[in-house]
């Protein structure tokens, strides 16, 4: 049977990476070499500086409620991007050797049949992918050009709100650094969607491989010529086999582990302020005797910018979703290995046979669980939780921002 060829299907999200300097070409690592000096510079310029002069705006508009919140919501997702491009690069051995695993014999589908029975895997996690990247784009177009569909470009309105050591109110530093604000923003925004499809497809592996597991437990027995010694070697391959996945699935977790706890705290914060900046409604211009001359104009109801907001909301739900959907997936067809083994048609075995059987039946008793440095778990009791906690920050702004 012709082998499966795992990385294919992760084919663009490499490209992306690549293109970013997140992916040195080949088995290629960071070294002293010309993609290393290009992923710095990338890094640099189009996610640190961006990250930094907004960040120091937030200490000239810190009076103001709404500017602050205005910059915050994706200012926490931008440094939780930059944080995720870290760990690429600290960990690119660990993900090149992930890379390389993947492709190994004992991971492929033995059949047909197998190969047909992971493609729903597959193609999920393929149509969460295309969503959050869409979503991304759109979000992506309407803080683009907001300014110039709101026709705000004419009082030197940039689509972020940022501090600068020059005037930016003037031509052509008007047109450059708005022409900055875009490219940093599509770096970021790549960045993150394949960083983030990256661990979704690792999860998605894992889970994948339960079910490859699962039918080859319940086909342990193919005919009746089968001696003991033979359903002992295939017991045995079918034991690694469960102990591999659960080998990679520990250094898969290594490598996001701190990302998870970091994403959802950022994701339940930013989901909450970007909801409460859909309520703003009229226009703010920000005091005259701030050190800096900025402007701050609040979301408009259906203009460019409350669309930037909505697909913004929509984008970071699905990011969090992501997650937890695999991870609830992986949890639950790991559980589903016990009701495989006794599946299988093991009642004319041999008693040591029946043993080892049931003693590896115990010890998949209890289902993998994904977790984010050991305070919760990737599943989808996690997803509503969040959004319950988006919830709360919303009413929070409110109750704060409504006059008494």
């Amino acid at each position: 049977m012709e082998r499966m060829d795992w990385k294919s299907n992760f084919r663009l999200n490499f490209l992306m990476l690549k293109v970013l300097g997140l992916w040195p070409p080949g088995d290629e690592l960071y070294g002293h070499s010309f993609y290393t000096l290009y992923a710095s510079i990338v890094t640099a310029i189009f996610q640190v500086g961006h990250i930094f002069f907004q960040t120091v705006n937030l200490y000239f508009i810190r009076d103001d409620l709404q500017a602050v919140t205005g910059t915050i919501f994706i200012l926490l997702s931008k440094t939780a991007v930059t944080l995720k491009s870290y760990c690429v690069f600290k960990n690119m051995k660990m993900l090149k050797q992930l890379m390389t695993t993947i492709e190994s014999d004992q991971f492929q589908p033995k059949n047909n049949t197998q190969k047909k029975l992971i493609q729903p895997t597959i193609a999920a996690w393929k149509m969460t992918f295309w969503a959050f990247l869409i979503l991304n784009i759109a979000c992506l177009f309407f803080w683009s050009f907001f300014p110039i569909f709101d026709k705000t470009f004419k009082e030197f309105r940039l689509p972020f709100l940022a501090w600068y050591p020059y005037n930016y109110k003037t031509s052509p530093q008007y047109e450059f650094t708005y022409l900055y604000q875009v490219v940093a923003t599509h770096v970021l925004a790549a960045a993150n969607v394949s960083n983030d499809a990256l661990i979704a497809a690792l999860n998605m592996f894992v889970a994948a491989q339960f079910e490859i597991l699962c039918d080859d437990l319940r086909n342990l027995r193919q005919g009746d010529q089968e001696n003991s010694m033979d359903m002992t070697k295939k017991l045995k391959t079918r034991i690694n086999h469960h102990r591999e996945i659960l080998k990679f699935a520990d250094q898969a977790n290594e490598f996001y582990n701190w990302l998870l706890f970091v994403q959802f705290f950022v994701g339940g914060v930013s989901i909450g302020l970007a909801m409460f900046q859909l309520t703003v409604v009229s226009l703010l211009t920000l005091s005259s005797v701030l050190p800096i001359d900025c402007s701050f104009i609040e979301v408009v109801p259906f203009s460019s910018e409350f669309f930037s907001h909505v697909s913004y909301a929509n984008a970071i739900s699905v990011e969090v979703f992501m997650y937890c959907w695999f991870g609830n997936d992986i949890e639950f067809k790991s559980s589903k290995l016990p009701y495989a083994v006794f599946e299988c048609d093991w009642t004319g075995w041999s008693p040591e046979v029946k043993k080892n059987l049931i003693i590896f039946a115990l010890r998949v008793q209890r289902s993998l669980q994904i977790s984010a440095l050991g305070l919760f778990y990737l599943n989808l009791d996690t997803f509503v939780r969040i959004l319950r906690t988006a919830w709360s920050y919303f009413a929070l702004l409110r109750q704060v921002n409504t006059p008494a």
